[in-house]
């Protein structure tokens, strides 16, 4: 059988963090922009935008840790 060895270093694992938390801040701003129309939409985009703040904090990690 084949072997993969697919290593991933601390920057690599920050990255993909990265992306999902921009995924997942992205879905929920869509959630509230869309789905809820009432205050409870206010609060899906506005956890969605801390999402972004957290994946902001990943990316300016990478290189540093």
């Amino acid at each position: 059988m084949y072997k993969l060895k697919f290593m991933m270093n601390k920057n690599t694992v920050l990255g993909w963090a990265t992306f999902i938390m921009i995924i997942v801040g992205l879905s929920l701003i869509a959630l509230g922009a869309f789905r809820y129309d009432d205050v409870a939409g206010w609060g899906f985009a506005a956890v969605g935008i801390g999402f972004f703040a957290i994946a902001w904090v990943f990316n300016a990690l990478k290189g540093r840790v």
